[in-house]
């Protein structure tokens, strides 16, 4: 059972079918667009989207709003100092705020970033600083349905090799996402961390991990791992952050806060310089664009995320919840993970090629009968096509996240979802598919304008 019993509550929309159908031709079949009172179980994000406690409440309420020198600042450097052990910590207002900083500090224009897998955000400000953003997966991580528990991992046969022969592009950082949310959700073990960081500190390149959701990470290593399972969620966080040289962390997930995040570092003026850049664009370092009651919350929420019991029923109802697909005869990426479950929209959905992104048809098809909000990670993400519209690339898979905020739906809601799925998998081949009608050069999924395609 959740550990924790409700003591407010906010009502959802309840709409229908022809409410929802207009709704997605309004928005040019665009579920970013959709206004929050249109969606029922609203799975987009887990960023920013959970319940805070009544803890993290009163916490807020003893922010100190003062510009500089705040009491919640030094609160909150005292907590995530004891958390990561990094000697320097900037506070700012989400998650890419610390990326662009970091990057636009850290990367020269031509240089090389690896990772196990880069995420949306992540690879644009790698690219906005003029440099290549490169994944290396490990190779279990290609296989959708096997409980491999460890598919977030790097390959280190691939990393040593981009490390010693980097050649005109320089490797400058390697990243590790933690868990790994562009791969599936899936974790990354402590061997593979620790490998990584050898092969980097051999050869003097920093390892930064993209710390968003450590303590799911840190829950799946206990579960999982050898050697591991009489440590606390907690002790293995520690020991992940202090093997790396820093870290960038989104606290709006593992943080359970509406807005926030910060950037920690052991290198002095690497540290410096990123705090120079901190103040011209989000605000003095002992605020970082925050109010004082964030700052509060999030060191409150960064307690809390740790806490066995809270980790314990996280895991379970997205175990309820992949039982449940699975039973409506929708594949999943092998194991569920924490924050979200994905969609395995191409096998569902065969009769859709990838240009006509059958990942983003079925997410058009579980809002228009079900109400419910989710993201596509296919060909619409990560694949391109010339200006006539022709595909050059797809994605390797074409999956729907459904991601699971903090501490808000039961799982009546989740019944939900599995039911509406359940609706579409009787008869997948009605599901039509879209093409593009209006993008972006960068990060096009968030503005990017949709029309259905006439079925033949």
């Amino acid at each position: 059972m959740e550990p924790y019993r409700i003591k407010v509550i906010e009502p959802i929309p309840l709409t229908t079918e022809q409410q929802r159908a207009e709704a997605l031709k309004r928005v040019s079949y665009n579920l970013f667009n959709l206004r929050a009172e249109e969606v029922t179980i609203d799975l987009l994000s887990d960023s920013g989207t959970g319940a805070i406690s009544a803890d993290q409440l009163a916490a807020g309420m003893n922010g100190d709003e003062s510009y500089a020198g705040s009491r919640s600042f030094y609160r909150f450097r005292d907590t995530v100092s004891e958390l990561t052990g990094y000697a320097y910590l900037l506070p700012v207002h989400q998650g890419r705020a610390a990326e662009r900083i970091l990057f636009s500090t850290l990367l020269t224009p031509g240089s090389t970033v690896l990772s196990n897998t880069h995420f949306d955000t992540t690879r644009a400000n790698v690219e906005l600083a003029g440099c290549q953003a490169r994944d290396l997966p490990c190779p279990e991580a290609k296989d959708l349905d096997t409980p491999h528990p460890f598919k977030g991992n790097i390959d280190l046969q691939a990393l040593k090799l981009a490390l010693e022969t980097a050649g005109e592009s320089p490797v400058a950082a390697v990243v590790m996402t933690i868990t790994n949310n562009g791969g599936g959700g899936q974790p990354v073990s402590m061997d593979n961390l620790r490998q990584t960081a050898d092969l980097c500190r051999h050869r003097g390149v920093p390892m930064i991990l993209d710390a968003a959701r450590f303590a799911e990470n840190a829950w799946l290593v206990t579960r999982h791992e050898p050697g591991y399972q009489d440590r606390t969620p907690r002790q293995v966080a520690e020991e992940a952050f202090r093997l790396a040289d820093g870290c960038v962390m989104s606290a709006k997930k593992d943080g359970i806060v509406h807005i926030g995040g910060f950037i920690g570092l052991n290198d002095p003026e690497l540290a410096q310089k990123c705090e120079r850049l901190l103040i011209a664009t989000e605000g003095f370092p002992t605020y970082g664009g925050l109010a004082g009651r964030d700052l509060d919350m999030m060191a409150q929420g960064l307690r809390e995320v740790a806490e066995p019991t809270y980790l314990a029923e996280r895991a379970d109802i997205a175990a309820h919840l992949a039982q449940r697909v699975r039973a409506a005869g929708v594949d999943i990426v092998e194991p569920a993970g924490l924050h979200a479950l994905y969609l395995n929209a191409g096998r569902l959905l065969p009769h859709l090629p990838p240009h006509q992104y059958p990942g983003h048809a079925l997410a058009c098809e579980l809002y228009r009968r079900g109400g419910i909000r989710s993201a596509e990670l296919g060909s619409l993400y990560l694949g391109e096509e010339d200006e006539h519209g022709n595909p050059i690339k797809s994605a390797p898979y074409e999956l729907v996240r459904l991601a699971l905020p903090r501490r808000v739906y039961t799982r009546s809601h989740y019944d939900h979802v599995a039911r509406t799925l359940a609706d579409i998998a009787k008869d997948p081949h009605t599901v039509h598919g879209y093409r593009i009608v209006g993008q972006s050069p960068i990060l096009r999924h968030f503005s990017i304008k949709l029309a259905p395609v006439a079925p033949d």
